[in-house]
Parts: structure tokens; sequence; C-alpha cells
């Protein structure tokens, strides 16, 4: 069982930034990925990056080059730096961890609302 805790999201201005934090306890050995996906109204959740346990990264082609996913394992937390901040990057943006056996469901934290005014 995993608990995720999401925090630092808010408002910030078009080509600021914000940071933000996914806290998991629990039996964090059994997650294989963790990750941020993002919904704004209207749209599917997508993927915006991922980070395995052997630390390669993934990132949807809209964000790369401005947001940076890392962990920091002595604090059971993975951050989203998100730079250079779009309109169109508004949405809720949810902590994900994915189990290593692929047969138990994701967790999912509870959403922190990012909006970027224009």
């Amino acid at each position: 069982q995993v608990q995720l805790v999401e925090s630092g999201g808010g408002l910030v201005q078009a080509g600021g930034s914000l940071r933000l934090s996914c806290a998991a306890s629990g039996s964090i050995f059994s997650i294989h990925r963790m990750g941020w996906y993002r919904q704004a109204p209207g749209k599917q959740r997508e993927l915006v990056a991922a980070i395995t346990s052997g630390g390669t990264t993934n990132y949807a082609d809209s964000v790369k080059g401005r947001f940076t996913i890392s962990r920091d394992n002595a604090k059971n937390t993975v951050y989203l730096q998100m730079n250079s901040l779009k309109p169109e990057d508004t949405a809720v943006y949810y902590c994900n961890a994915r189990p290593r056996h692929y047969y138990r469901d994701d967790y999912w934290g509870q959403g922190t609302q990012v909006t970027v005014s224009s």
C-alpha cells in the first residue's frame, strides 16, 4: 500500500516557475515508476513526466526542455520543476505511482491545481 501527497501548486504568471512535490509513504519498494499526470478541463489525463526506480526519465513532448522530474530517495519524494510555464500548462496535476507488478492498480495522489495566467 502506498500513499501519495502532492503539494506546490498555485497561480503563476506565464514564464514563471513552480515546483511540485509528491511525498510517498508505505510500501515504496513495490513501486516501479513514479510520475506526474495532468488533466485540463475537457481533455484527457496525460503523462507529463515519469522516472523509474532505475532513474530513467520520460517527458511529454510539450514539456521537454521546460520541466524536470527528479527524486530524493532519502525523503521518498518526487519533484516536478516547471519552468517557462505557459497558459496551456494549466491543469490539475496528479502524482502517480506504478507498482512493480502489472496486475496491481496504480496509486494516485489527490491532485494539485496549477494555473498559469497570461
